[in-house]
């Protein structure tokens, strides 16, 4: 069974960063996507960086050139980290980890989001002030 657990969220000002982190076990990385996605109450969550079993990593263009994930992969343990830089407001939402081991693409994650196959974490809030 897989678990995933965020931890790393909370409030900072506009231009600040933030590093998000979750622990996935049981998750079989070498087949898979694993990634970071993002809620505002009343929209639909959306992807904001995903990576693959091969390192390949995806950015919704929002966050192209502020957000980086990466990974580090141990025996049925991967931690990805989310490394959020120049914050604004308007990445103000609950951010949740996300894998999926039947999509192989970091693309396809971002795009499609975990299917019935998947898991998600509980979710962690970061919130940005002006």
């Amino acid at each position: 069974q897989v678990s995933l657990e965020e931890s790393g969220g909370g409030s900072v000002q506009a231009g600040g960063s933030l590093r998000l982190s979750c622990v996935i076990i049981g998750f079989r990385l070498d087949v898979g996507s694993v990634g970071w996605f993002r809620q505002i109450p009343g929209e639909e969550r959306e992807g904001v960086a995903t990576i693959d079993s091969g390192g390949d990593t995806s950015y919704s263009d929002s966050v192209k050139g502020r957000f980086t994930i990466t990974k580090e992969s141990g025996q049925n343990i991967i931690n990805v980290y989310l490394q959020m830089n120049n914050l604004q407001p308007e990445d103000t939402a609950t951010y949740y980890c996300a894998g999926d081991s039947g999509l192989r693409r970091s693309q396809e994650l971002l795009v499609l989001r975990p299917g019935p196959g998947g898991a998600w974490g509980q979710g962690t809030q970061v919130t940005v002030s002006p």
